[in-house]
């Protein structure tokens, strides 16, 4: 390791969340919060809205300061929700989306900045519940169905996040299609892969956001450069902002091909989440800081 980070970024699914269930081990809770104790400043980035990810890391046990970077860089909040960021897909390009996405036989999803039901918006309940049931389960009480989907912009509400879900294969070719098509350059997209149950999200958000771009953003507020930061993550939404850090670490779970990519650009490759990967990496960077306090305590008990 280098050296202490000042500031460390980590994302949720499959990083600090197991591969099964939606509580996050003692093990991770308790080097999250010895990270923050220590000083290190901890940052949750996620593709989850706040309000999907909040009951995940309240229980945790954070500062309300902590910052939460969501909907993969379309919103960035503290955890009190004290609001930094925000930004949205306008209206006439959500509008544009809705045929083009029909072609590819996914879900379509758009997230509104709003509290309540209406916040997720879709066509058909049952659709996507093949899909991501789960999901469903958990989003049941924020989600509103309207056919035709254009209709949810009627109001003139620009969301903050499109999403579409369905397999790998399609949503790669969603993804190439439309980066080649005109609404390419008014778009911005990030994939997430889950290649066992064939499933992928490709999240389509306002141009220029990202995880990465929002760290930068939250960087220069903070007088934090990049090269005093780390980012874990697992999958390729993750990788802009593993791009922006100095210290890059990837999940053993990742993608395979992210993984590939992880060797050859040398980054480091933490232990699985479901060997607690996170909290490995953290406890090293706490006691490393500790090691750092004594020597400079020393240091200065000798004048």
């Amino acid at each position: 390791m280098a050296f202490p980070p000042k500031l460390i970024a980590i994302d949720i699914d499959g990083t600090l969340l197991p591969s099964a269930g939606t509580v996050i081990s003692e093990r991770n809770c308790c080097a999250l919060r010895e990270a923050e104790a220590a000083g290190i400043q901890l940052v949750i980035a996620t593709g989850r809205r706040q309000a999907y990810a909040a009951p995940l890391i309240g229980p945790v046990g954070l500062k309300a300061e902590t910052v939460m970077i969501t909907s993969n860089g379309s919103i960035t909040r503290t955890m009190g929700g004290e609001p930094m960021d925000r930004f949205f897909l306008p209206v006439e390009t959500a509008r544009e989306l809705c045929p083009a996405l029909r072609r590819f036989g996914g879900t379509s999803i758009f997230t509104f900045d709003r509290e309540g039901p209406g916040e997720l918006v879709l066509e058909s309940l049952a659709e996507v519940r093949s899909r991501i049931a789960a999901w469903i389960e958990a989003n049941r009480q924020w989600i509103a169905e309207v056919k035709p989907l254009e209709r949810a912009f009627d109001g003139g509400e620009a969301p903050v996040q499109g999403m579409v879900c369905g397999t790998v294969a399609g949503m790669r070719r969603a993804e190439e299609w439309l980066e080649a098509s005109e609404m390419g350059p008014k778009i911005e997209m990030h994939r997430t892969e889950y290649p066992v149950r064939d499933l992928a999200i490709l999240d389509i958000l306002p141009p220029g956001c990202s995880k990465g771009a929002a760290l930068r953003r939250l960087g220069e507020s903070l007088r934090i450069g990049p090269e005093e930061m780390m980012a874990i993550g697992d999958n390729f939404n993750d990788v802009e902002m593993l791009e922006f850090v100095g210290q890059p670490v990837v999940m053993a779970n990742a993608a395979p091909e992210l993984l590939r990519s992880a060797g050859e650009r040398g980054w480091r490759v933490a232990p699985s989440n479901d060997e607690d990967g996170v909290a490995r990496v953290l406890e090293q960077i706490v006691e490393s800081v500790a090691e750092g306090s004594i020597v400079q305590s020393a240091g200065e008990s000798t004048h």
